[in-house]
């Protein structure tokens, strides 16, 4: 029988743990998870152990072009003093950086991609927007809960405006990790299948069955080439509602 396309998002137990009724076991997912995390920190560790070079190399210059990409748009997207906004920076940077690594990693073969299941990308999308929310409380008080009011909106109107803003104000972290999850099971699985259709017309001993592979092979590589592309676009995207959400809390009505 040919294999499923969604064999490639099964979590397969590594190290089966149980006790009572509770299951602990090590899967592929949080292995998939370290590796990603793993290969950051010696990224980052070979480049600054020491000191880095003067003249960077290819790894020092991938760092410093992360680095530099996300002080950007943290001096952009989040206003208000330099030295405020400059306190998200590790934040926004640590969540931003693995994305990358992360996404992509579902493209080679025999690997996991983690964010195929929403459990992961939703509890990615979560505690930034309640931390955020949070942080909002804490540096404007109880005048924040008045942000989804616009200003100069007349008392009598205020209700409607504010229930428009909140519904996608609490929505927008279930939005944010629905999206990275529904694109990447998408997209992996849109090429699985020509990819699956191909291995099985060259598996077949018939000449005419390789004469004709060299079409779904061809259809194979466009896809192929589109989802790497997309699967690094979508570490941007993700991104995206993390740098805004602080511009929120330090500058509400903005």
């Amino acid at each position: 029988m040919p294999n499923s396309p969604l064999e490639q998002f099964a979590i397969i137990p590594l190290i089966p743990m149980k006790i009572g009724n509770l299951y602990f076991s090590f899967t592929n997912s949080p292995l998939f998870m370290l590796l990603t995390i793993g290969s950051v920190l010696l990224l980052v560790h070979f480049v600054t152990r020491n000191g880095g070079n003067l003249v960077p190399n290819a790894g020092q210059s991938l760092v410093e072009f992360i680095h530099d990409f996300v002080l950007t748009l943290v001096n952009e997207q989040i206003g208000g003093l330099s030295n405020v906004k400059q306190k998200f920076l590790p934040c926004i940077l640590v969540i931003f950086t693995p994305p990358p690594f992360r996404n992509p990693q579902g493209m080679i073969p025999y690997s996991f991609t983690v964010t195929s299941h929403s459990i992961i990308t939703l509890g990615l999308s979560f505690p930034p927007s309640i931390g955020i929310t949070i942080v909002g409380f804490q540096k404007n008080g109880l005048h924040f809960s008045s942000s989804p009011s616009p200003a100069g909106v007349p008392l009598s109107l205020a209700p409607f405006p504010v229930l428009l803003e909140l519904i996608p104000y609490c929505f927008r972290a279930l939005s944010s990790g629905i999206r990275l999850f529904a694109n990447m099971m998408a997209g992996h699985s849109s090429v699985k299948i020509p990819s699956g259709f191909a291995r099985t017309m060259l598996c077949m001993n018939n000449i005419l069955y390789l004469i004709g592979d060299l079409g779904p092979l061809s259809i194979v590589s466009a896809p192929t080439g589109s989802e790497l592309g997309v699967a690094i676009l979508q570490a941007y995207v993700s991104t995206i509602p993390i740098r805004i959400y602080p511009n929120d809390a330090i500058n509400p009505h903005q």
